[in-house]
């Protein structure tokens, strides 16, 4: 079993708007960074971008608003464990991405990703990351989908981070 993540964002402006710069300017070093990442195993590209294969069609949840722009940032990817994706999510550039994003997204009323175990014969595609991220938003955190703040196990018990092995883990890649 490997851990999927799906994240969704909903710009403030257009998607081209100078509003949006500091964003566009982490984007593509933040993109390099997680494909050397500890923990990664995979991830989903994008249609309209080079790089890897999409995982199916890229859908948005329904709180997407088409702004004549056609995109929205999203993430799809498959990782080890939960404390190696953390330390990339939580640290580093993307933790400082991450603390300006009120620049550049509407605050969500909806949750900014979701996880969930996910057979390691499989790719998700981007419809069950959707699927995942409505499940949450309607129903809370369960095996089916949660989040960092209230996680399960492979066996859908609820667990918690090792705080010790996230220390490591970022000790190690600083």
């Amino acid at each position: 079993m490997l851990l999927a993540l799906y994240t969704f964002g909903q710009f403030i402006e257009p998607a081209d708007s100078t509003a949006n710069d500091g964003f566009h300017a982490r984007n593509d070093p933040i993109l390099q960074m997680v494909d050397q990442a500890a923990g990664l195993v995979a991830r989903s590209g994008y249609a309209s971008d080079p790089g890897p294969e999409p995982w199916g069609q890229e859908v948005y949840p329904e709180f997407y608003t088409e702004r004549g722009d056609g995109w929205s940032p999203a993430t799809l990817s498959l990782w080890e464990d939960m404390e190696s994706l953390f330390v990339f999510t939580y640290f580093g550039l993307h933790d400082e991405a991450l603390k300006h994003g009120h620049e550049w997204f509407q605050k969500p009323h909806w949750p900014p990703l979701v996880l969930w175990w996910q057979g390691a014969e499989t790719r998700p595609t981007w419809a069950q990351g959707v699927e995942r991220h409505r499940h949450l938003h309607e129903n809370g955190p369960a095996p089916f989908a949660f989040t960092f703040k209230h996680p399960f196990d492979k066996d859908g018990n609820a667990t918690k981070l090792d705080k010790a092995r996230v220390q490591n883990l970022h000790t190690a890649s600083a």
